[in-house]
């Protein structure tokens, strides 16, 4: 789908997006500032959406693939002019052997930001769905709890150490870790 008429005269800010294989970097404590900067990009010409900083850049000390997740919430019928926007701002979508479904597409791309180039994730969710919950539940934990931080980062450097460098098995090893402890929090 082409990009709104509306946004033709928007000067893209993001770059093509560079896969690589999966990896557990240290913490950049950049990231939350990556994060707003590409939130005030996006509502600014968005503003009926709401932009969230998710996933382990979110999370102060936690090491992880270095990748700013952010989840773009949209309200009723409202994907197609946020994956259009999102298209306009230079965002591409996601390539890899399997990528999340276009009614709940990922978005990807880089920027620079202090010298350095941050990839991008941008999860485009309805702001109903219950996904929404779940992604704050889990970074909300580990910014509360830093023992979960510290056994998250131990599994999935475990995982790196095991010889995990596809970026689908590495989320999928990783996800069981996220789904057990989510379950624990409701539970406790």
């Amino acid at each position: 789908m082409q990009a709104d008429s509306s946004w033709s005269q928007i000067e893209p800010s993001i770059s093509s997006y560079e896969t690589s294989p999966a990896a557990c970097l240290d913490y950049d404590p950049r990231g939350p500032h990556v994060a707003a900067h590409v939130a005030a990009i996006i509502t600014l010409h968005l503003p009926n959406v709401i932009v969230e900083h998710v996933g382990s850049t979110a999370v102060p000390g936690c090491a992880g693939k270095g990748v700013i997740d952010l989840m773009l919430l949209y309200g009723d019928g409202r994907l197609e002019e946020a994956k259009s926007l999102l298209e306009a701002l230079g965002f591409q979508p996601q390539v890899s052997r399997d990528p999340f479904p276009e009614s709940r597409p990922m978005r990807v791309g880089e920027i620079e930001f202090e010298g350095s180039m941050f990839r991008l994730h941008v999860h485009v969710i309805e702001m109903h769905s219950p996904e929404v919950a779940e992604l704050r539940a889990f970074r909300d934990a580990l910014c509360a709890d830093p023992e979960m931080v510290a056994d998250y980062v131990a599994r999935k450097r475990q995982i790196i150490a095991s010889g995990v460098t596809d970026s689908v098995d590495y989320s999928i090893e990783k996800g069981n870790f996220i789904q057990s402890r989510l379950v624990d929090s409701v539970n406790s």
